[in-house]
């Protein structure tokens, strides 16, 4: 059954056609430049990655949590983006994963789900199973030094539980593509954080599904590129149901010729009658040479919102603040990274708890220090 699961995808992905780049997802990272081969004709055969639950001090994860093979739902949501939804699932048919959540789970820590690609191409198919009431801190961690990883997440966060899902970047350099599809359930309270500062390309599409009434949904990135660093971002929240409340908050700040790319949509069914969403870009850039795009759009079919709206800022560092720092003792390379490291933190510092957000800012500092 799975068998032709498998080639039932791989037979729909290869009927598709290549996305134009006049399509709102593609157009500034072809499919192709993204693809494991570069050859879009083609569905390869890729690596699994080593995966582990781990406690916040580094040991076993608490018991309530658990990493299982195989999935138990692969529901895509009915807006994805049919090229890489398809593509993804054909690839993953060996490496398919299920993070279940007992109902009523609230460990005391936040608990790590390590990712480690090593350095061949690999893929992951990674379905969230969290359960009602669960209060829940979880980091999905992928680090290694593999040319070319991806990432399916599937899953929906239970009715009325309370979730800070945080996904941090730390591949040394390669291409990752992630996609997200993902339901909130009733009353659910849910931080979706990406922390992103590695990579040479990053492709992302994360989409999120508000069904049912009551569920709250803060989406937040915080994305530093250097050198030439090409990272793209699409966020889609969907409000299908009535109040519900989201807010999307992504900021992006822009070293050497790197570019940063975040595109958000926010849809608001007719029938969502007491919606309340809105989106905000903020892009920082650091050299002549960096690239910031920034496109945030608005579908509102329900006249009956409490509000919907979205901005977009771009800037470099102000120099009256730098001045204002050396005036303190910094000098003028402590002075910008404390400049980025605050801009960064004003997303990071809503991912979740006072212990997640000190190691955040650990392994933000420690890219600073790399960036001098």
């Amino acid at each position: 059954m799975r068998l032709a699961g498998l080639m039932d995808s791989a037979a729909k992905y290869l009927s598709l056609e290549e996305p134009e780049r006049s399509s709102h997802l593609w157009r500034y990272t072809p499919w192709r430049r993204v693809h494991p081969t570069g050859d879009v004709s083609v569905v390869p055969e890729l690596g699994t990655p080593i995966i582990e639950l781990i406690g916040f001090d580094g040991g076993a994860a608490p018991d309530g949590i658990s990493i299982e093979q195989g999935l138990y739902s692969d529901a895509i949501l009915p807006e994805a983006d049919a090229v890489t939804g398809t593509f993804l699932r054909a690839v993953t048919g060996h490496s398919q994963w299920t993070l279940r959540v007992e109902p009523g789970f609230s460990p005391e820590y936040p608990v790590i789900l390590d990712i480690d690609i090593g350095d061949s191409p690999s893929v992951l198919h990674l379905d969230l199973d969290i359960g009602r009431f669960s209060e829940l801190e979880l980091v999905t961690r992928v680090r290694g030094s593999c040319e070319w990883f991806g990432m399916l997440r599937t899953g929906t966060f239970g009715d009325a539980s309370s979730i800070n899902d945080i996904v941090v970047s730390l591949m040394d350099d390669g291409i990752l593509l992630r996609v997200d599809s993902i339901s909130v359930g009733r009353d659910a309270q849910v931080r979706a954080g990406t922390v992103s500062s590695g990579s040479e390309w990053t492709k992302a599409d994360l989409r999120y599904r508000m069904g049912e009434p009551g569920g709250d949904l803060r989406v937040l990135g915080s994305v530093l590129a250097v050198d030439s660093m090409h990272l793209d971002h699409h966020l889609e929240i969907q409000h299908e149901a009535p109040d519900t409340f989201s807010r999307l908050a992504w900021h992006s700040a822009c070293d050497g010729n790197s570019r940063t790319v975040g595109t958000g949509m926010l849809r608001v069914a007719d029938g969502s009658s007491g919606a309340d969403a809105s989106q905000l870009f903020h892009n920082l850039l650091l050299s002549e040479d960096a690239e910031a795009d920034s496109i945030p759009e608005l579908e509102v079919l329900e006249h009956e919102v409490v509000g919907c709206g979205h901005g977009t800022a771009n800037g470099p560092i102000d120099e009256d603040q730098i001045f204002y720092l050396e005036s303190r003792g910094f000098n003028p390379s402590e002075a910008r990274s404390a400049l980025i490291a605050a801009f960064l933190n004003s997303t990071l510092s809503k991912m979740g708890s006072n212990s997640l957000h000190n190691w955040l800012v650990g392994l933000l500092n420690s890219k600073l220090r790399d960036l001098g």
